[in-house]
């Protein structure tokens, strides 16, 4: 088996395994926190209470695209990444030990 294989199979495991967390639980909480920051600076830009305008409503929808963006982002890299560590160190496991099983049939 090439070096290497486990830890890319761990990371496209992550990737599946950060997406269905995202979905599951990142989704509402990035809306969320990214429209509360949405409305501080729309209401740092266009005054308090924010009013129904479109401007405000434009500032506001896209501070919750870029909060989701976020959260999807966290949570597929971070899940990637632990994939693709848990990957790395079963392939250097199993290296470690053909290494140590070529030693010691070579001594014999």
């Amino acid at each position: 088996m090439k070096t290497g294989e486990t830890a890319k199979k761990g990371l496209y495991v992550g990737a599946g395994a950060g997406l269905v967390l995202f979905a599951l639980i990142g989704l509402l909480p990035g809306s969320f926190i990214g429209g509360a920051v949405g409305l501080s600076v729309a209401g740092s830009i266009f005054g308090i209470p924010v009013g129904a305008q479109l401007m405000p409503r434009i500032v506001v929808g896209i501070f919750m695209v870029l909060g989701v963006m976020t959260a999807g982002l966290v949570f597929v890299a971070g899940s990637s990444l632990a994939g693709w560590l848990a990957g790395y160190v079963i392939d250097a496991i199993r290296h470690e030990k053909d290494e140590v099983t070529d030693l010691a049939s070579q001594h014999k």
